[in-house]
Protein backbone atom coordinates (compact mmCIF):
# COMPACT_ATOMS: atom_id res chain seq x y z
CA UNK A 1 0.00 0.00 0.00
CA UNK A 2 0.92 3.62 -0.73
CA UNK A 3 1.19 5.58 2.47
CA UNK A 4 -1.13 8.89 2.72
CA UNK A 5 0.67 11.55 0.58
CA UNK A 6 -0.65 14.18 3.15
CA UNK A 7 1.27 15.29 6.23
CA UNK A 8 -0.60 13.82 9.19
CA UNK A 9 -0.97 16.01 12.27
CA UNK A 10 0.06 13.66 15.30
CA UNK A 11 -0.76 15.28 18.69
CA UNK A 12 1.37 13.46 21.47
CA UNK A 13 0.68 13.37 24.98
CA UNK A 14 3.22 12.25 26.82
CA UNK A 15 5.48 13.81 30.35
CA UNK A 16 8.42 11.56 29.35
CA UNK A 17 10.86 13.54 27.60
CA UNK A 18 12.67 10.40 26.38
CA UNK A 19 9.90 8.55 25.28
CA UNK A 20 8.49 11.65 23.44
CA UNK A 21 12.28 12.18 21.81
CA UNK A 22 11.93 8.50 20.40
CA UNK A 23 8.42 8.39 19.12
CA UNK A 24 10.35 11.64 16.83
CA UNK A 25 13.41 9.27 16.24
CA UNK A 26 11.06 7.05 14.86
CA UNK A 27 8.69 9.09 12.63
CA UNK A 28 11.76 10.75 11.05
CA UNK A 29 13.69 7.16 10.69
CA UNK A 30 10.48 5.24 8.72
CA UNK A 31 9.97 8.30 6.56
CA UNK A 32 6.49 9.13 7.66
CA UNK A 33 5.24 12.17 6.73
CA UNK A 34 3.56 13.40 9.98
CA UNK A 35 4.05 16.88 12.36
CA UNK A 36 4.26 15.88 15.41
CA UNK A 37 2.96 18.55 18.43
CA UNK A 38 4.00 17.29 21.91
CA UNK A 39 2.04 18.32 24.28
CA UNK A 40 3.34 17.02 28.56
CA UNK A 41 0.02 16.12 30.15
CA UNK A 42 -4.01 16.29 29.48
CA UNK A 43 -4.46 19.86 30.65
CA UNK A 44 -2.08 21.38 28.04
CA UNK A 45 -3.76 18.42 25.20
CA UNK A 46 -6.97 20.17 26.23
CA UNK A 47 -5.70 23.60 25.87
CA UNK A 48 -4.06 22.39 22.00
CA UNK A 49 -7.64 21.05 20.86
CA UNK A 50 -9.33 24.30 22.22
CA UNK A 51 -6.60 26.10 20.87
CA UNK A 52 -6.29 28.05 23.60
CA UNK A 53 -3.26 30.39 24.60
CA UNK A 54 -0.20 29.15 22.73
CA UNK A 55 -2.01 27.11 21.24
CA UNK A 56 -3.94 29.53 19.18
CA UNK A 57 -3.29 29.06 15.52
CA UNK A 58 -2.81 25.17 15.64
CA UNK A 59 -3.82 22.37 13.39
CA UNK A 60 -6.83 20.09 14.29
CA UNK A 61 -4.49 16.29 14.91
CA UNK A 62 -5.74 13.67 12.66
CA UNK A 63 -4.23 11.29 15.06
CA UNK A 64 -3.50 11.51 19.29
CA UNK A 65 -0.65 9.35 20.63
CA UNK A 66 -2.13 9.27 24.82
CA UNK A 67 0.17 8.29 27.20
CA UNK A 68 -1.82 7.05 30.69
CA UNK A 69 0.35 8.82 33.81
CA UNK A 70 1.22 11.90 33.40
CA UNK A 71 0.89 14.57 36.24
CA UNK A 72 -2.04 17.10 36.54
CA UNK A 73 -4.50 15.40 34.15
CA UNK A 74 -3.89 11.51 33.27
CA UNK A 75 -5.00 9.85 30.62
CA UNK A 76 -8.07 8.63 31.35
CA UNK A 77 -9.18 12.11 32.06
CA UNK A 78 -8.01 13.28 28.77
CA UNK A 79 -9.36 10.66 26.77
CA UNK A 80 -12.94 11.01 28.91
CA UNK A 81 -13.28 14.51 28.70
CA UNK A 82 -12.62 14.35 24.79
CA UNK A 83 -14.94 11.59 23.84
CA UNK A 84 -17.45 13.71 25.76
CA UNK A 85 -17.25 16.44 23.36
CA UNK A 86 -18.74 16.39 19.74
CA UNK A 87 -15.76 18.81 18.54
CA UNK A 88 -13.15 16.18 19.84
CA UNK A 89 -14.64 12.13 19.85
CA UNK A 90 -13.74 12.03 16.10
CA UNK A 91 -10.00 12.08 16.54
CA UNK A 92 -8.65 8.37 17.10
CA UNK A 93 -6.49 8.17 20.30
CA UNK A 94 -4.25 5.82 20.37
CA UNK A 95 -2.81 4.59 24.22
CA UNK A 96 0.45 4.51 24.23
CA UNK A 97 1.53 3.10 27.70
CA UNK A 98 4.40 1.23 30.03
CA UNK A 99 1.37 -0.65 30.98
CA UNK A 100 0.07 -4.06 29.98
CA UNK A 101 -2.26 -4.60 32.96
CA UNK A 102 -5.57 -5.49 31.50
CA UNK A 103 -7.69 -3.49 33.52
CA UNK A 104 -5.76 -0.26 31.99
CA UNK A 105 -6.72 -1.92 28.50
CA UNK A 106 -9.82 -2.49 29.31
CA UNK A 107 -10.89 0.69 30.97
CA UNK A 108 -8.99 2.70 27.75
CA UNK A 109 -11.25 1.03 25.54
CA UNK A 110 -14.38 1.78 27.41
CA UNK A 111 -13.47 5.47 27.41
CA UNK A 112 -13.07 5.42 23.62
CA UNK A 113 -9.77 4.46 22.62
CA UNK A 114 -9.12 3.60 19.29
CA UNK A 115 -6.20 1.11 19.97
CA UNK A 116 -3.87 0.17 23.16
CA UNK A 117 -0.39 -0.28 22.64
CA UNK A 118 2.68 -1.06 25.63
CA UNK A 119 5.40 0.63 24.62
CA UNK A 120 8.44 -1.57 24.34
CA UNK A 121 11.44 -1.63 26.20
CA UNK A 122 14.45 -2.19 23.39
CA UNK A 123 14.87 1.34 21.13
CA UNK A 124 14.86 -0.64 18.25
CA UNK A 125 11.80 -2.44 18.70
CA UNK A 126 9.89 0.75 20.45
CA UNK A 127 10.99 2.31 17.05
CA UNK A 128 9.47 -0.68 14.83
CA UNK A 129 6.21 -0.46 16.91
CA UNK A 130 5.59 3.33 15.89
CA UNK A 131 6.40 2.24 12.21
CA UNK A 132 3.58 -0.51 12.86
CA UNK A 133 1.61 2.26 14.40
CA UNK A 134 2.04 5.16 12.09
CA UNK A 135 1.45 2.71 8.77
CA UNK A 136 -1.62 1.59 10.25
CA UNK A 137 -3.55 5.04 10.36
CA UNK A 138 -2.15 6.19 7.56
CA UNK A 139 -2.51 3.11 4.84
CA UNK A 140 -4.92 0.97 6.30
CA UNK A 141 -7.61 2.66 8.06
CA UNK A 142 -9.22 5.91 6.62
CA UNK A 143 -9.58 9.35 8.48
CA UNK A 144 -12.30 11.63 8.15
CA UNK A 145 -10.78 14.86 6.52
CA UNK A 146 -9.59 17.52 8.48
CA UNK A 147 -10.56 20.49 6.63
CA UNK A 148 -14.07 19.22 7.47
CA UNK A 149 -13.91 19.81 11.09
CA UNK A 150 -11.94 23.14 10.28
CA UNK A 151 -15.18 25.22 9.17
Amino acid sequence: MIKNPHTMEILLLEDEMADAYLIKVALKENNILARLHHVLDGCEGLGFLQKKGNYSNVPRPDLIFLDLNMPRMNGYEFLTAIKNDDRFKGIPVVVFSTSDVESDVITSYQLGAGSYVTKPVGVEQFIATINDISDYWMTVVRLPRRYQYER
